[in-house]
């Protein structure tokens, strides 16, 4: 396939869409994970029902992101993500029915449409905002997936007014099923072209099968399991931490929690300076470092402000292990559908599998001693991360060298 030069305004436009894409996907994640209390109370679970009827939205997570490779490769990223979105939306209006009627099974099936089409959205808009990326030759994923937190603050904060005003979930599901296609459509319309192919080229499919026989993509894709699980391990556990593990009230396990998301977006604000300074490897190295040091001073600090200390700490070191890693997986234009695929399937086990197993483990030994496993994370981390560094996708004989993304 060739890739044309673009003119930098289209390029940018290309850049604001993706960027609508990506905020549009955190709030759309969030409208409705904020108020899982009134779900929970609409369908009358208990919590552990609760934590079972959830999981059907990460099934439809673990089988949208195999399935989003070949999507992405035969439709583009424009119509992978107007799909992905359109699933998304389907499954929060079977989500509104079953909680109005109260049937359970129908809400379980519109968590699985929903996990589905989040996991097809992911890939999709991952791909895309590396090809902006290296349109535009600088550092752009770290803020799109900074957009992602931002959309997901914004969606949080209308549920939590929804809620104060006595707007029920399922009424609040509605106004998201109307806007959110209308959004993504105009939205998608501004990505970039899909190149044609030559003439004489030929199709070789998908290529998912081969990327999950390349060592270099399953290094990347353990790199992303690592900072992923760094990331989900403080989202779910880093408030019970201080309020189990500090004897702290919940508005200051709250607050814990805040100072990591608020340093986590703000790494992956400003982040692309440093990696277009000292490039991946040594960032996600030197980050990897802060995040154990902030992990260790909220383990062993032994005093609250320490360990707020230590949550800043944790939340700038995890940010920016994610969104490089689905650069690197990109970097190969022909294959980057495949490839961000298999590392998404890799890396989100860890938003899966982490919670219970830190659950499990706090469960006998308590929740401070249980995130001592993150250590091992980021070690992991720490020694994956050269599978990051830029690589040069082969060309053809004749036609010219070209620079790493």
């Amino acid at each position: 396939m060739t890739t044309k030069a673009l003119p930098s305004t289209e390029a940018l436009r290309a850049r604001t869409a993706v960027s609508v894409a990506f905020i549009a996907a955190g709030f759309a994640f969030s409208s409705f994970i904020a108020r899982t209390p009134a779900l929970r109370d609409a369908l009358g679970l208990s919590t552990a029902q609760l934590g079972l009827l959830l999981l059907c939205a990460s099934g439809g997570s673990v089988a949208g992101l195999p399935l989003s490779g070949p999507l992405v490769h035969r439709l583009g990223p424009a119509r992978a993500v107007l799909a992905g979105a359109l699933s998304l939306t389907f499954g929060l209006a079977l989500l509104a029915v079953g909680m109005s009627v109260g049937q359970v099974l129908i809400a379980a099936l519109g968590l699985a449409f929903t996990g589905l089409g989040t996991g097809v959205w992911d890939v999709a808009m991952n791909v895309e905002g590396a090809d902006v990326e290296r349109r535009l030759g600088r550092s752009l994923m770290p803020r799109l997936h900074a957009g992602f937190s931002l959309g997901t603050v914004a969606g949080a904060a209308i549920a939590a007014v929804c809620a104060a005003v006595g707007v029920s979930l399922p009424m609040q599901l509605v106004g998201v099923v109307v806007a959110l296609p209308i959004v993504v459509t105009l939205a998608v319309r501004r990505f970039l072209p899909v190149p044609e192919a030559e003439a004489g080229e030929t199709s070789s499919g998908s290529g998912v099968l081969a990327a999950w026989r390349e060592p270099r993509t399953l290094a990347v894709g353990l790199l992303v399991l690592a900072f992923a699980f760094t990331e989900g391990s403080a989202n779910d556990w880093a408030a019970i931490a201080m309020v189990d593990g500090y004897g702290e009230s919940e508005t200051l396990g709250a607050i814990t929690f805040g100072f990591f998301v608020a340093a986590m977006t703000i790494g992956r604000m400003f982040g692309g300076a440093a990696l277009e300074r000292y490039g991946r490897v040594p960032v996600l190295r030197a980050t990897a470092v802060i995040a154990l040091a902030g992990l260790l001073l909220v383990l062993l600090g032994g005093s609250t402000p320490v360990a707020l200390g230590g949550a800043l700490l944790w939340g700038v070191g995890a940010s920016l292990g994610f969104p490089v890693g689905m650069s690197a997986a990109a970097d190969d234009p022909a294959r980057a559908a495949a490839r961000v695929s298999v590392v998404s399937s890799i890396g989100y086990t860890a938003f899966i599998a982490g919670p219970p197993l830190i659950g499990l483990l706090g469960e006998h030994v308590g929740i401070l001693n249980a995130l001592f496993v993150v250590l091992g994370a980021l070690l992991l981390g720490l020694l994956a991360a050269g599978a990051a560094r830029p690589r040069v996708p082969a060309r053809p004989a004749g036609s010219g060298t070209g620079a790493p993304a």
